[in-house]
């Protein structure tokens, strides 16, 4: 090993280039939405409260 080793890590400016790289937007973008999630537990949210009302008025 060189004597002068250079951690990439600590410089800045190859961090920001990583950063900035398209490869890093393509990523974020293949991310999935949550959206569906979200409805999904809505509505169980909303079946649940109406089989307890459903439970206790009937």
């Amino acid at each position: 090993m060189a004597e002068n080793y250079t951690d990439p890590s600590g410089n800045t400016a190859q961090f920001r280039a990583f950063m900035d790289s398209p490869d890093s937007a393509a990523t974020a973008a293949e991310t999935p939405s949550r959206l569906p999630l979200f409805a999904g537990i809505g509505v169980a949210a909303v079946v649940v409260v109406a089989l307890i009302a459903w439970l206790t008025l009937g």
